[in-house]
């Protein structure tokens, strides 16, 4: 060993065969994450359950800018888009506490990203006291949280735009979104509705023939009225489109 040179024995301890016996490899572990279920939701042909999005409207070197939250009903498409300054616990959990109850219907299900603007302690407590089921979008299943995603172009982005808006115009956007944003996506603004064939070999595909608002969709499920919120009928819903 005296006689080998130390630049010859950093090229031994290059050699395969030498770092295969004397280095020992640990791979990385994952933590696991309790909050939530790994899992598509399936409504059942069922109002009420939701898939929830954000959309960051920009960073800039002057400050931070505002954030959007989308949330869409999978069989109805009814949507409530809101605004927030941060996406911190602090300030997500009153808009959510908003968003839910600006829906008509029972909500039973709560999808995201796995995001921790929804992945958090403070959004489960909120879902479990007011029982609602939450879910998260599985690794390679890009579809999970579809729905949301081609709404936020769709919607979001369409009249919102791309550029920075800064954090501090959260409110005024907020106003807006539940005086006539809200509003006209669910009373006036028709959706692709789609219906499901299944063909000989047992593959279902998805065919769009109806064109309805998501107040109209909802009112032609059967027995729309079992899916309101107690203190809310079809009158009402009629008069509010009005």
């Amino acid at each position: 060993m005296a006689a080998i040179s130390n630049g010859h024995l950093y090229n031994l301890r290059r050699n395969p065969r030498y770092r295969q016996q004397r280095k020992n490899y640990q791979k990385t572990r994952p933590s696991a994450v309790a909050i939530g279920e790994r899992r598509r939701p399936d409504p059942g042909g069922r109002p009420g359950y939701l898939r929830v999005d954000t959309v960051h409207q920009g960073d800039t070197e002057n400050g931070k800018g505002v954030f959007h939250i989308n949330a869409v009903d999978e069989v109805t498409q009814w949507e409530i888009a809101a605004s927030v300054e941060r996406i911190s616990e602090t300030y997500l959990e009153p808009v959510l506490v908003t968003i839910l109850t600006q829906f008509p219907f029972v909500i039973h299900g709560f999808h995201s990203d796995n995001g921790s603007e929804f992945i958090n302690q403070t959004v489960a407590r909120l879902l479990n006291k007011l029982m609602i089921e939450q879910t998260k979008s599985r690794p390679r299943h890009s579809n999970d949280n579809g729905l949301a995603e081609t709404k936020n172009g769709a919607i979001i982005r369409k009249h919102m735009g791309w550029g920075h808006i800064p954090a501090a115009h959260a409110q005024r956007i907020q106003q807006f979104y539940s005086a006539y944003l809200n509003p006209y996506l669910n009373y006036h603004r028709p959706c692709a509705q789609a219906d499901v064939e299944v063909d000989a070999k047992g593959r279902k595909r998805r065919r769009y023939r109806r064109y309805q608002t998501p107040l109209e969709t909802l009112l032609s499920l059967p027995k729309p009225q079992q899916y309101l919120r107690p203190g809310l009928n079809v009158a009402t819903l009629n008069v509010s489109q009005d």
